[in-house]
């Protein structure tokens, strides 16, 4: 079986022919923009699990203040 698919792939990619692919301009703002986009929801998921792990410990090792009555 394996014999069988690796001559299959071996076949395929040696009959591959040189690709005339053309990429505008407007195509590498949109991959920018994706990048961007992709970096900054990052950041943010980051800051938000920060905050709340920074709350969680400073609940565990808050010190309790004593009341004067």
């Amino acid at each position: 079986m394996f014999k069988n698919l690796f001559l299959v792939l071996f076949y395929t990619f040696l009959m591959q022919t040189s690709s005339q692919a053309y990429l505008d301009p407007g195509t590498g703002g949109i991959i920018l923009q994706a990048i961007i986009g992709f970096v900054a929801a990052i950041g943010a998921t980051v800051t938000i699990y920060w905050r709340k792990f920074k709350n969680v410990l400073s609940k565990l090792f808050k010190k309790k203040e004593k009341k004067i009555d």
